[in-house]
């Protein structure tokens, strides 16, 4: 069964465009491990912790690159 916080990550995914395999990589798991984990199939005891890490990393990553310098 799918917990609660899978949802609430894959709707801030699709909100930031943040694909599975963009996901997958900066939590270092496989694509198909990380969708396991997504659709309730797998449930170790980090993965909150550690996909809501790499959505953040994702997150703050963009940003710095698309916030333009105060001139």
């Amino acid at each position: 069964m799918r917990e609660s916080w899978t949802g609430d990550l894959i709707g801030k995914m699709h909100n930031s465009e943040i694909r599975l395999k963009e996901l997958a990589e900066v939590s270092h798991l496989s694509t198909a491990y990380v969708c396991m984990i997504l659709n309730g199939k797998r449930n170790p005891p980090d993965a909150r912790e550690r996909l809501e890490s790499a959505f953040e990393q994702i997150v703050s990553t963009r940003n710095k690159h698309t916030t333009k310098p105060v001139q």
